[in-house]
């Protein structure tokens, strides 16, 4: 008979091992939805990301040991993995690394099509996942040429700002 136990791993987490044996069998799938309303702490660090959202200001914070500028803002630097606390104010324009096309219907999100990408704003050293817009999203060629990588694009504010990432409509091409 097959089993899997639970091993100490030399880093510090678990681990399963396969011991011994193993268990066929067909595993039953059902289709299920299962919605938890929740309020969730967005924390210091994004607290703050809202509250310059809310006067049209895109924040980050620099790494003290490597000096890249997170944005969206991090507690503690990923390369590094030292706190980080300098705030800095970046530009609400930046370059395209990636993006796609959305045709296909999504619970929480827009009608499609809509077009989603990763924005490296000026100023920071990470990129930023937002709405990618302000063109005809029908013709994914010739989307994928608009915003093809390295293509300037600028923030589509909201008129009122809350406090939301929703703040940005979305990034527009910079002709």
């Amino acid at each position: 008979m097959g089993w899997y136990a639970s091993v100490p791993h030399p880093y510090g987490c678990v681990l399963s091992k396969k011991v011994e044996g193993v268990i066929k069998m067909e595993i039953i799938e059902f289709d299920a939805k299962w919605e938890i309303p929740f309020k969730h702490s967005a924390g210091e660090h994004a607290t703050k990301f809202f509250e310059g959202l809310k006067q049209k200001k895109i924040l980050g914070v620099r790494c003290p040991s490597c000096k890249r500028v997170l944005v969206p803002p991090r507690a503690f630097c990923e390369r590094c993995f030292v706190k980080t606390d300098e705030w800095v104010e970046v530009k609400d324009e930046g370059e395209v690394l990636t993006m796609t096309v959305t045709y296909m219907k999504f619970t929480g999100l827009p009608d499609p099509p809509y077009a989603v990408g990763i924005v490296k704003l000026d100023g920071a050293d990470t990129g930023m996942l937002c709405f990618l817009g302000g063109v005809d999203l029908s013709d994914w060629r010739k989307v994928h040429e608009i915003f093809k990588p390295g293509s300037r694009v600028k923030a589509v504010w909201k008129e009122k700002p809350e406090g939301k990432i929703t703040d940005i409509l979305y990034f527009k091409p910079v002709r």
